[in-house]
């Protein structure tokens, strides 16, 4: 691992990491793709903590490449906080982030990140994002948050930045940064870790006595309370607000600064739960300042159901959506959809601009069949392409067009409107890593290459297909997998929460029945 402290040295470090990946090898020049070494950013402000380790782990999932940033952001202190005494440990940091596998840890000082100088341009978010929660004791805290991450997005320039849960408030406030500004970057959120007692992880814990860590608890026990009382049915803004401050009361040593319930993306406070809320805290206890949230989902359940292509996802997936009386989203097929136009109309597969703007003025209908048998009906630009998308040549070549940044962000923006509602199944390579990472039921169906071959094979002979033999088919299959799983956008991944159901020696309905046999015991849990 290095550590760098300079602007300069860690661009040089990317720069060079960037010319090895366009270094033309044997493989490139054979024809053959090299694996893309994607970056992972993880801005802490160090003192780091079982959660930051969290980040840093699912960063070292998901890319080649992991910088973790720990910086003091003067910016977001207010003149009466914690600035200069926030924990600084960086011996320690240095030690936690060897041995997960950081490649770079950058310290730099507020003079490298040049904001000393006054006056200094700031990035703004709207006020209707920072006037709400702790943007009312803490006016200027989110302004300071989002020059601070700009700066961090321009420097590492990474594909994806993590960024805890925890923090609701500015995890919605980034995502809007990145939306509004047009930065190329995936803002990953990652769930709440806590201590034994419920407690949110946080470096500001370290100021509580072992007495005033265990009241603090308080506020994850009081959200829970509020969170049995949604469940049960109750949806009213006031009534889940006062069940958590009649909890809170209960301790002496806590000092409640707000409860609010508010929409997660927007943050416009709410008076009831209609889809989706945040139930926000903040209070004192000591010293401290502590922050908590749990996220109300009011809507009906999610399976997503991730894994390699030739899985089986597609039939699996239609015949437990037809079992539960849920709508089956069949998000591989909008892909070959996109793809069939894309031959159709001959643009050339490495036109990428062109493809990309097919993607966001494309209309993609899915149309579920009465017999769960049957395939789904895909239209694209009113067209019905429902057998189309399903011949060789698509097949072939769906792969290279799901890779592409733009069809990517096309496509899931329809995907998950579909799920605002719940009550579907999904499947697709990354419907519950990417898609629908708050699906209620995750599962990874995989089979073995040489399952899969035979199955394509066999599907290829009732469409009446040319013979394809099983050698090439497992071939392509294996191909696919290493591209599927090295891509820069969405790579193959099983969630961290998803349950593995490896199908060989397994018919549709035992498989069906399995997955449906874990729906029922998460559904009994709620």
């Amino acid at each position: 691992m290095r550590l760098l402290t300079t602007i300069a040295a860690l661009r040089c470090y990317l720069n060079i990491c960037r010319l090895e990946d366009n270094r033309l090898t044997p493989e490139k020049a054979s024809g053959s793709a090299s694996s893309y070494q994607s970056v992972g950013l993880v801005p802490t402000m160090g003192a780091l903590h079982a959660g930051h380790l969290s980040l840093i782990e699912r960063a070292r999932q998901e890319n080649e490449t992991v910088i973790v940033s720990i910086f003091v952001n003067p910016l977001q202190f207010g003149p009466n906080e914690d600035y200069q005494s926030y924990p600084r440990t960086l011996d320690r940091d240095r030690q936690l982030c060897e041995q997960a596998k950081v490649d770079v840890l950058f310290a730099p000082t507020p003079k490298e990140m040049e904001i000393t100088s006054t006056p200094l341009t700031q990035v703004v978010p709207p006020v209707e994002m920072t006037s709400v929660l702790c943007g009312r004791s803490r006016p200027n805290h989110f302004q300071g948050v989002a020059t601070i991450v700009t700066k961090l997005l321009n420097v590492v320039q990474p594909d994806r930045a993590y960024f805890g849960q925890k923090d609701g408030q500015q995890l919605a406030i980034i995502r809007r940064l990145v939306q509004d500004l047009n930065i190329p970057v995936e803002i990953i959120g990652c769930p709440i870790v806590r201590e034994a007692s419920g407690l949110a992880m946080s470096s500001r814990n370290q100021y509580l006595t072992p007495e005033q860590r265990q009241e603090a608890a308080i506020l994850y026990h009081a959200l829970q309370q509020a969170q049995k009382a949604f469940t049960a049915g109750e949806h009213c803004s006031e009534a889940l607000i006062e069940t958590v401050k009649k909890e809170v009361a209960t301790a002496s040593a806590v000092t409640l600064e707000y409860v609010e319930l508010v929409h997660p993306i927007t943050l416009m406070p709410l008076e009831k739960v209609e889809e989706s809320a945040m139930l926000a805290i903040a209070a004192r206890v000591g010293t401290a300042r502590l922050i908590d949230n749990v996220i109300l989902q009011n809507r009906q359940p999610i399976i997503a159901i991730d894994g390699p292509a030739g899985a089986g996802k597609s039939t699996v997936a239609r015949q437990v959506a037809a079992n539960l009386g849920l709508l089956y989203l069949d998000t591989g097929a909008m892909y070959r959809a996109l793809t069939w136009l894309v031959l159709q109309l001959g643009i050339p597969f490495e036109d990428q601009c062109a493809i990309a703007e097919l993607a966001s003025q494309s209309e993609i209908q899915l149309v579920p069949e009465v017999d769960p048998e049957a395939p789904q009906r895909v239209w694209i630009n009113d067209r019905e392409v429902t057998q189309a998308i399903r011949s060789i040549e698509v097949t072939s070549q769906v792969s290279a067009i799901a890779a592409q940044p733009a069809v990517r962000k096309a496509l899931v923006q329809k995907q998950q409107s579909f799920g605002k509602k719940g009550g579907l199944v999904a499947e697709g390579r990354d419907v519950g890593t990417q898609v629908f990472p708050d699906a209620e039921l995750k599962i990874f169906l995989t089979a073995s290459v040489q399952e899969r071959a035979r199955r394509r094979q066999q599907d290829f002979e009732e469409q009446g297909q040319p013979h394809i033999s099983l050698a090439q088919l497992e071939k392509d299959i294996a191909e696919r997998d290493r591209k599927d799983s090295t891509r820069k956008i969405a790579p193959l991944q099983k969630a961290t929460d998803a349950i593995e159901i490896q199908t060989d020696g397994k018919d549709v309905a035992e498989v069906t029945a399995e997955i449906i046999n874990y729906y029922n015991q998460r559904l009994s849990r709620r």
